[in-house]
This record gives structure tokens, sequence and C-alpha cells, in this order.
């Protein structure tokens, strides 16, 4: 199991967003301050502002969600699964699939501007 920590503003939405879009199963729900999600070998600790993980450090820094870093789920047909997440409200960081050497990749935005990545290997 690889365990992802996710820095959150809002336990219930993000529990309902990796659920209901994503296809992750909920483990724990401690709302308002914690919940975890797994999808396969994928578990993913949604620290909502109350958990442990959210505490400062002795600077005073918060941890904070948002940034680039970003989990990666691999689709088999990445226009499809575009074209359903839109019609379901999701919203992508870029209006474009980027394309690369490797494959196909787009960005969604989780409730708490975390990103995920959708991603389709070249053929």
């Amino acid at each position: 199991m690889v365990n992802v920590r996710y820095m959150i503003d809002d336990v219930p939405a993000a529990i309902e967003f990796y659920t209901k879009h994503l296809g992750f199963s909920l483990e724990t729900n401690a709302a308002p301050a914690f919940a975890s999600v797994t999808c396969g070998n994928l578990r993913l600790l949604l620290s909502g502002e109350k958990s442990s993980g959210r505490h400062p450090l002795p600077d005073g820094t918060k941890p904070v969600p948002g940034g680039w870093n970003r989990i990666e789920l691999q689709v088999t047909d990445l226009k499809s699964e575009v074209v359903r997440l839109e019609s379901e409200g999701v919203k992508f960081r870029r209006d474009d699939i980027l394309t690369g050497p490797g494959g196909s990749q787009a960005w969604l935005v989780v409730p708490s501007g975390n990103l995920v990545e959708l991603f389709q290997p070249a053929k």
C-alpha cells in the first residue's frame, strides 16, 4: 500500500469527490479532521485543518492545500474520462489534454485545490 497525504479544507467534500468521481472507497471517516480513501494499492490520507498533519511547524509555517504535486491515476481512454468528469461538474486546471512521448495527461482540481493527474500511456 502506498500512502499519500493531501492537505484539504473540507473532509466531507473530499470524501464525496474521491468516492463519487474517481472510484475510491472510504476507509476511515473522522470528519471534520481526517479521512482516508483507497483505490487499489493507493491510500489517500485527507488531512483537514484539525488533523495532526496540519499542525504548524515551529516557525509558524502552516501546511496548506494546493500546489503542483499530484497523484497520477492511469486510464485507458483519457478523452472519455475527461468528458465524463466535465459532465459531472469536475473542473480541470487546463482546458486541454497534454501529450508527450510517454502519453497524455489532464489535471483535475479537487475541492481543496489539489491536483489529480489522469494519465493515458502512449501506445
